[in-house]
């Protein structure tokens, strides 16, 4: 077996050992672990573009065109999503800056590390990637708007659109434009294929790396204030539940095939925890604890996602979906 397959197979095991690593490194020398904050964006780039890499321009343009997966995450996560997020946080309603933090993150949907978990669950991960630039487009141009309408208002002036469209370019437009340039070098020459070869082994990896940049930067805020973040706990454990379940149910009314709806499943539960993280940390001071609210939903959703990669092939959508369609991120390879 070589290193890549390795890597692949255990993959959880990897990313737990990342997250371990990160909350001894930010236990043990939280002075230190700031600096690693300043790393997240080219980081989390990085990350997109071998993500991106995976799915061969072919199959990205033809995946695209499946209108009826791309509107059942649309719909899901743009129409659906925002009414559970209002629901499930007016018990935070009381304290602003907590609400914040955790409406940018139930808001956006995960444009990264969920084709990872859907290729390990056997989803159609190809679909999912496909539908990754509009469901970024989209939460940039809605989540001002949801923001403000349920805050009350309160939010107005605080969260600017220009971090967000610098986060599309650099982190989603730059890494996807980078990732088809690569391909088609690849198509043209053999240097290309043995770089596109190499970019191969790095997926598990570069998640691994970027989620200990993450959770390290992050963790001695979430660890100072918990007593107050400790309220999100289960909010967020509560956005699990029924987003599954609601994922569940979106797949049979758009009739979805059993790839794409696992894909839709993960797709409906995963939060851009990620790449929302350099917007919570562009909050003025008063909203200093925003970003820890966010990572809180990070170490959450893992959790969830130990148990979700195992559930969803095994109860909640069981059967055997066409092999290609992990090919994004399956943990057989």
């Amino acid at each position: 077996m070589t290193r890549t397959a390795w890597l692949r197979r255990n993959q959880i095991a990897v990313y737990a050992v990342a997250v371990a690593l990160a909350l001894g490194a930010a236990t043990m020398r939280p002075g230190a672990t700031p600096a690693l904050g300043r790393v997240v964006d080219p980081v989390l780039a990085v990350l997109l573009y071998v993500t991106f890499l995976e799915v061969p321009f072919v199959r990205f343009r033809a995946a695209f065109t499946d209108a009826r997966f791309l509107a059942a995450a649309l719909s899901t996560n743009f129409l659906v999503v925002p009414v559970v997020a209002w629901a499930l946080t007016r018990p935070l309603a009381g304290d602003p800056v907590i609400l914040v933090g955790a409406l940018l993150v139930l808001l956006t949907p995960c444009i990264d590390y969920v084709i990872t978990f859907t290729g390990i669950a056997g989803g159609d991960a190809e679909q999912l990637t496909a539908a990754t630039p509009a469901l970024m487009l989209v939460q940039l141009a809605l989540l001002p708007a949801y923001l403000w309408l349920f805050t009350g208002g309160r939010i107005v002036g605080v969260v600017e659109v220009g971090p967000f469209l610098e986060a599309f370019a650099t982190i989603i437009a730059l890494p996807l434009a980078l990732a088809w340039a690569t391909e088609a070098w690849a198509e043209r020459a053999d240097a290309g294929r043995r770089v596109q070869s190499a970019m191969g082994a790095l997926p598990v990896p570069m998640l691994a790396l970027t989620l200990f940049v993450v959770i390290a930067s992050q963790f001695p805020r979430v660890n100072a204030a918990f007593d107050r973040i400790a309220a999100v706990v289960p909010v967020y454990v509560a956005f699990l539940a029924v987003m599954v379940a609601v994922g569940r149910v979106a797949a049979g009314v758009f009739d979805l095939d059993l790839g794409e709806s696992r894909a839709l499943v993960f797709t409906s539960v995963t939060r851009n925890s990620l790449v929302v993280l350099p917007l919570a940390l562009a909050l003025p001071d008063g909203y200093a604890l925003a970003p820890a609210v966010v990572v809180t939903q990070t170490l959450v959703e893992l959790a969830g996602m130990l148990v979700l990669t195992r559930a969803v092939p095994r109860w909640i959508l069981p059967g055997t979906p066409d092999p290609a369609v992990a090919a994004g991120g399956s943990s057989d390879d």
